[in-house]
């Protein structure tokens, strides 16, 4: 896998994670963004006693998730793009091919998730339940098309929280999952095949330069399989 740098400099790195690799090792032995990271910045050091570099996720993306991820060259910067994202201070945007359509072109979704760690889902329940954590984000439906497969929107999401399965669960909750996702959408989740991808596209984050102070906006137009069902030419 060779990376898709977007942006660098001595603070930071924002590069592409393609659908089906891991944002950071578990406990198994594929391959995942932090270690090829590592890699690469370990070949750029022209010493051979060079040590091993510094990275740090700001983020996550599930594994059938591809896009825009940013990571911290030092502790320091990892510490404060952290602060950062806590306070909301990280815009993060996503594409998303989604099943069905929604009752409004727009609106805001606020939920309450409750994780379960056993079988790794989340589901939404009621305000309350111990335990469950709020949820929200803003979207706006771009596009709606009759398919051979039935009716796909293509929607534009803000994230305000990041939760855990968050968007996932969250539109799976309205009857319009995203596509191929067989762990929330029932119209993929009886399959036999394997979808290493849904369509999910982490495809822009603003922020301040938590150093420089310069405004950073990192983009990048979603691909995959869900999203070639589409005419993204006329959004461009």
């Amino acid at each position: 896998m060779k990376l898709e740098i977007l942006y660098e400099d001595a603070y930071l790195l924002a590069c592409v994670k393609p659908y089906g690799v891991l944002s950071q090792g578990d406990k198994g032995n594929d391959e995942d963004m932090i270690t090829k990271i590592k890699h690469y910045l370990y070949d750029q050091e022209e010493s051979e006693q060079a040590e091993e570099p510094y990275v740090a996720a700001i983020h996550r993306l599930d594994r059938p998730v591809g896009g825009v991820m940013v990571f911290a060259k030092t502790p320091e910067v990892a510490a404060k793009l952290s602060d950062m994202q806590q306070d909301g201070e990280i815009a993060k945007y996503y594409q998303a091919v989604i099943t069905g359509e929604l009752p409004d072109f727009e609106g805001e979704m606020v939920d309450y998730l409750l994780r379960d760690g056993k079988t790794n889902t989340t589901k939404v329940v009621k305000k309350g339940e111990k335990g469950a954590k709020r949820a929200e984000l803003y979207y706006e439906v771009l596009d709606v098309m009759d398919t051979d497969d039935g009716t796909l929107s293509y929607v534009l999401i803000e994230l305000v929280t990041g939760r855990h399965h968050q968007i996932r669960a969250q539109f799976a909750s309205r009857g319009c999952g995203i596509w191929g996702d067989t762990k929330y959408n029932p119209k993929f989740a009886k399959t036999k095949r394997k979808y290493k991808q849904i369509g999910l596209f982490s495809s822009r984050m603003e922020f301040t330069h938590p150093i420089t102070g310069e405004e950073i906006v990192i983009k990048k137009e979603p691909e995959g399989e869900a999203f070639e069902v589409l005419d993204l030419d006329e959004f461009e």
